[in-house]
């Protein structure tokens, strides 16, 4: 898809849907903001997230430079977020704020009723981002069990 998502306007950015030649970059945005752990491939969450039409990654470029990324999909019921990232020297701006926005626009344009995300109980300054744009923390006991042996 390479239309340009109407979303809350930051000036200077555009808003689209990544695109094959996004992954090094993605990754690479990942990488500097801090989200990728050892045991999760970021090439392959990029290729799983743009397989089917159940989940998108959604970007804003300046210059046509990668700045900003938010993964969104939903299984029919809930919405999900990941990889809500901002390029470091450019946090604080309301290009995050603008990325959630569009992520939950996505979602609404799909009828899903509630949109979901994880935040590590230690990471006080996203825990805090989240809170203040309105967000719930739930409690909740998570299961999981990795399927791809590692």
């Amino acid at each position: 898809m390479t239309e340009t998502l109407a979303t809350t306007a930051v000036e200077g950015f555009a808003f689209s849907h990544a695109q094959d030649t996004d992954t090094p970059a993605l990754a690479a945005l990942w990488e500097r903001a801090g989200l990728t752990r050892p045991w999760n491939d970021p090439f392959a969450d990029i290729a799983l997230a743009r397989r089917g039409p159940h989940s998108t990654i959604l970007v804003a470029r300046r210059d046509g430079t990668l700045a900003g990324s938010v993964m969104v999909g939903h299984d029919g019921h809930r919405g999900w977020i990941y990889y809500l990232a901002v390029e470091p020297d450019l946090q604080g701006k309301g290009l995050g704020r603008a990325l959630l926005t569009a992520a939950e626009d996505w979602l609404r344009a799909r009828a899903v009723p509630k949109l979901m995300l994880l935040v590590r109980p230690d990471n006080a300054a996203v825990r805090g981002f989240y809170a203040a744009v309105g967000y719930l923390e739930e409690p909740r006991v998570v299961f999981s069990r990795r399927l791809d042996g590692k």
